[in-house]
């Protein structure tokens, strides 16, 4: 692509013990004759940890390191500000996070790259699944993905799957098992890859999934190694225990359509599923609260006839009471216990459904908290499903494992029924309640989580420890439940020489692997914790899993894996630094003008970069260091060391609030509130929203700033002080400066010297459809500490971005390109937007790169993740 070719990629991953170590390599080689920018980005499982990566450019090995995530965030701007190879891990789709990075390399160069991550294989269904992400985005001549399986229990079934598989690549498969070991390869050739004969697309795009099960001629298996042991329990032929369950399903009115459609579609599914043992209830929550019935009721086939008709009847109105859903449901819970309206030997569960956030009843968070975690008292598990981004999910997140449960995203797309029916999947079968797995006190240290509310068929549990002796090469455990007839009560041994012989099989066993597992499952659970935490707790979870983090060098959310080129010396010529931007459009302009029959173009784009060089000079004179909101909303971002700037839209309803910046240090935050035209354009695909009123407040001076197109209000405390646009005032009060320019802007500085001006933009009171709005505009965003973050407040730091590929657009004034920018390619067009700090009226116009689809790319996250409940 573009004159680097990836001739070699290898998947190689090693599988001992639900332990998985794979090792990505992709060889590319710059085939031009300029230098040129090669990027490696890599879609991984979200449960995986990052271990190691390295680049070799040219016989040189530029390893990446792993540190604390503030240190390596330092280290990756800097690098970046100065032009240098970086990379960095981020969130990506559902089950993946990308890893991504890129290096420039000098013409007919070569570079390796290799990346490592390691992820402990979760059962589910009865298997264990292992996903890899296949997209090379070419083709490449030397592609293979190859699995080696050790299971010390031996293997029962071994399969492998790909989303892109063809009838032909089905048959390129290679799998064996036998024993304990297995193996899986995966090796299409150049024409096996391609989309049609001829072809340079590569049908190689989607998931490669490798699924297995061992053998289980015991419940559990013990394996001890070097001082560290793994107990894995997974008992199978068990009565199923009869289930009491509460859906708990949000019906405001933001679920109308797809999200409520789906949602009853789900129901109608798992009604289908559920026993005539099992015990059920719907609670329907918007504004009020309702209920199907006021008891659990028994699965018969009459009720559940009755549940169908109830369920497609749903509809959807009001706000969000979701306290007083799931305290209505948490209270027929408890009422069935307290009455014997169940089995005793039965497993509760409440399920929550919602899209929103708490808005009428009781609305805040940390006091549903406490009142639900004090309701179910650790007496079963809640599940917090999220639909959509519009959802807290930070807080249904802490809710469901404060209450031994847990949360999970539901994506609104076109699956959404199935994603909600299959988590009903993973809990609807409870084999045991009540598990606790007892080791040895006075032998053990530093054990993973060893008690467990519910033990669901077809899953597996996991715990890990140290031995006190390091030379101890036994372990006795005992295990305990609650099955459907009776207790389960048995005691397992294992010691050291039966696991090293059953190892001594195998040649590719990786390193101190159990060691690794328990480092692995500690630091999850540790972080896991941390969720719930406050306080010292916090701060000593969040020590003790960073430490660990670093020791065993894994990429975690305390960590970063940061990749740098070293500088270099002026008179090496080993590795070239990255081209800048004039260089790289007149190499394109001095290519095109080689080709036979590119002359037109050639004309076309010369005529834009002298355009653009043109706009440049301009901006250069007149466009300082700062950050832009004003318009339809529109962000501007100047970036000075490039003497140019980057804007995008944020495509929202009126209502919506934004987070803009947000400093924790200094206690300043900007939330800003949009509102739209006075009525909708129905020809119009994307409505107008601007900011009409901004909120600007500082928590460590309790100040509270109200600013819309009628008044100011400042808050200190209790007081109240007001203003209107008319007023022309000075005012110094506690911290917080305020210039009113009468009906033109508003100046403010706060505490640590921070300024801010807001602009007024006044319409004709009769106009039909636009009112009046609120441009913002930072003057002092240096004063702001680096923890500042927001949909402006990101852009405080330097940000750095390379200009490609200009070309024309659908609009002939307006050219296209593409921008790479924090190791994306983003296509962005060439545009103007309107600065009225200078000229409230008219503005004076600022070219800029536009990104598109609300800053996709070029934002931390998608835009949805900054939107907040309030103005302050």
């Amino acid at each position: 692509v573009n004159g680097i070719e990836i001739y070699s990629m290898k998947i190689d991953s090693k599988v001992t013990s639900r332990f998985a170590h794979n090792v990505i390599t992709s060889r590319a080689v710059n085939r031009g004759n300029v230098s040129k920018e090669v990027f490696f980005d890599v879609e991984l499982p979200k449960t995986a940890f990052i271990t190691n990566f390295s680049m070799t450019i040219d016989g040189v090995t530029y390893p990446g390191t792993i540190k604390e995530k503030e240190a390596a965030k330092k280290q990756y701007e800097k690098a970046v500000s100065r032009g240098q190879t970086a990379g960095l891990v981020k969130a990506s789709g559902r089950k993946t996070e990308k890893f991504t990075v890129s290096v420039n390399i000098k013409a007919a160069s070569k570079v390796t790259f290799e990346l490592t991550y390691e992820e402990l294989l979760k059962r589910q269904f009865g298997k264990y699944e292992m996903f890899i992400k296949v997209k090379p985005k070419q083709l490449v001549k030397d592609f293979e993905i190859e699995v080696d399986m050790f299971e010390p229990q031996g293997i029962t079934e071994l399969e492998a799957e790909g989303t892109f598989i063809t009838n032909e690549l089905q048959n390129i498969i290679k799998k064996t098992f036998s024993g304990k070991k297995g193996h899986i390869s995966f090796k299409p050739t150049l024409d096996q890859q391609r989309t049609c004969a001829n072809c340079s697309q590569s049908v190689l795009n989607g998931d490669f999934t490798v699924r297995y099960d061992v053998k289980r001629t015991t419940p559990d298996n013990l394996q001890i190694v070097n001082g560290y042991f793994v107990h894995f329990f997974a008992p199978i032929n068990l009565p199923k225990l009869p289930k009491n369950i509460i859906f708990v399903i949000d019906t405001s009115g933001s679920m109308y359509g797809r999200e409520i459609q789906q949602t009853k579609e789900a129901l109608l599914k798992i009604l289908d599923d559920i026993k005539e043992d099992d015990f059920f209830n719907f609670i329907l929550f918007d504004t009020e609260v309702s209920t199907w019935k006021e008891t659990l009721i028994k699965a018969t086939p009459e009720n559940l006839d009755e549940a169908r008709q109830f369920v497609q009847l749903i509809s959807v109105n009001g706000m969000t009471n979701l306290h007083g859903g799931l305290m209505k449901g948490i209270d027929i819970l408890n009422a069935a216990h307290k009455e014997n309206l169940v089995p005793k030997r039965s497993a509760s569960i409440i399920i929550m459904l919602t899209d929103g956030q708490p808005n009428v009843g009781v609305s805040s968070t940390a006091a549903i908290e406490t009142e639900v975690k004090k309701a179910i008292n650790g007496r079963y598990p809640l599940y917090n499903l999220g639909f959509g981004s519009g959802v807290d999910y930070g807080f249904l997140e802490k809710m469901a494992l404060e209450n031994k449960g847990l949360a999970r995203r539901i994506y609104p797309d076109s699956d959404s029924a199935l994603q909600l029916q299959g988590f009903y999947d993973e809990v609807s079968n409870p084999m045991l309640i009540d598990v606790e797995l007892n080791y040895p006190e006075n032998e053990i240290s530093d054990l993973t989580i060893n008690n467990f509310k519910h033990f669901y068929d077809g899953s597996e549990i996991v715990v890990a420890g140290r031995f006190i002796d390091s030379n101890q090469n036994h372990l006795t455990v005992d295990v305990r439940g609650e099955g459907a007839n009776d207790a389960l009560s048995y005691t397992t041994q294992q010691d050291a020489e039966q696991t090293a012989q059953a190892f001594q099989e195998q040649e590719y066993i990786f390193g101190e692997y159990i060691e690794r597992l328990w480092a692995y499952l500690t630091i999850e659970q540790l972080l896991e914790k941390r969720i719930t935490a406050t306080g010292e707790e916090k701060e000593n979870l969040t020590a003790e899993a960073l430490a660990l983090s670093l020791k065993y060098k894994f990429v975690t959310p305390l960590t970063s894996m940061v990749v740098t080129k070293p500088e270099e010396d002026d008179n090496e010529e080993g590795i070239a630094d990255k081209p800048t931007e004039g260089t790289d459009m007149f190499t394109i302009l001095l290519y095109l003008r080689s080709q036979p029959g590119m002359c037109v173009v050639y004309a076309k784009l010369l005529f834009i970069v002298k355009l653009i060089s043109i706009k440049l000079s301009f901006i250069t004179k007149s466009y300082g260091q700062s950050t832009i909101i004003d318009g339809d909303p529109h962000f501007i971002i100047s970036v000075p060391q490039k003497k140019d700037a980057i804007c995008f839209n944020i495509n929202e309803n009126p209502g919506t609030i934004l987070n803009l910046i947000n400093d924790p240090v200094t206690g300043i935050r900007v939330n800003g509130e949009l509102i739209g035209d006075k009525r909708a354009n129905s020809d119009a695909k994307i409505q107008n929203s601007y900011f009409g009123k901004l909120g600007i407040a500082n928590k460590h001076l309790v100040l509270k700033l109200t600013v819309t197109p009628e008044k100011i209000t400042i808050q200190n405390g209790d007081e109240k002080t007001g203003f209107t646009w008319l007023d022309s005032v000075t005012l110094q009060q506690a911290g917080l400066t305020l210039i009113i320019n009468r009906k033109k802007n508003l100046v403010v500085s706060m505490g640590s010297g921070a300024s801010f001006v807001v602009v007024l933009h006044q319409v004709w009171k009769k106009h039909p459809l636009h009112q009046d709005f609120l441009g913002l505009y930072t003057l002092k965003g240096d004063k702001l500490s680096e923890q500042t973050h927001g949909l402006l407040g990101q852009f405080f730091r330097p940000i750095n971005f390379t200009i490609l590929e200009i070309h024309p657009g659908s609009d002939p004034k307006k050219p296209d390109a593409t921008m790479v920018v924090k190791n994306s390619e983003l296509t962005v067009t060439r545009g103007w937007q309107k600065d009225y700090r200078r000229d409230p009226k008219h503005g004076v116009g600022i070219p800029c790169w536009f990104v598109h689809d609300n800053g996709a790319g070029l934002i931390d996250g998608v835009h949805t993740d900054y939107i907040v409940s309030s103005l302050f």
